[in-house]
């Protein structure tokens, strides 16, 4: 039995949602977006609550009932709030400024580096060492925030680099003489 999946998914006003076979679009303030539904699972809609079930006794429909319940709820508050990601750069001249639809990075190298912002992703810089990245889709946010991060991951000594920003960095002593 899945703790996840037993709960229903509540739809807020504002957000519409269109089910066709095993497809779901919703429509709301943020935008739209569209998700497949595996086999394994079926969907019922009662009033403003989104029931997922398992369509089977089977394992994997087990194994999905938790997974497309969550999916189904992230879908539904990224079209209705959206998500957001903070990001903290730490190091001396390290900072990021948006130019357009590029976010200039200057992270210690002996080049800036510019990131092309995708679409539905949305990056404010309101400090040289502060980035927002937000949108509705959860997925490309994480992804987003995991490439800029890729670029200089934070070391355990000085704790220099791109950090989540509820990241704790774990800090080494160093050499002694």
């Amino acid at each position: 039995m899945s703790r996840i999946g037993k709960h229903p998914v509540s739809v807020p006003s504002g957000v519409d949602l269109q089910f066709s076979d095993k497809n779901v679009t919703a429509k709301g303030a943020k935008g739209v977006l569209s998700m497949t539904f595996v086999d394994d699972v079926t969907v019922e809609q009662d009033g403003d609550q989104v029931w997922v079930k398992p369509a089977n006794d089977s394992k994997r429909a087990q194994q999905m009932w938790g997974m497309q319940r969550t999916l189904l709820s992230n879908l539904v508050e990224g079209v209705s709030t959206g998500f957001t990601k903070k990001l903290e750069i730490v190091g001396v001249g390290y900072r990021a400024a948006v130019q357009g639809k590029t976010l200039n990075l200057n992270l210690g190298f002996s080049h800036d580096i510019n990131y092309d912002i995708p679409d539905g992703i949305e990056i404010k810089c309101p400090s040289p060492t502060a980035v927002e990245i937000s949108g509705a889709d959860k997925q490309r946010v994480g992804q987003v925030a995991a490439e800029i991060r890729s670029y200089r991951k934070p070391e355990p000594y000085k704790g220099k680099g791109v950090k989540y920003a509820d990241e704790f960095i774990f800090r080494k002593e160093g050499k002694k003489k």
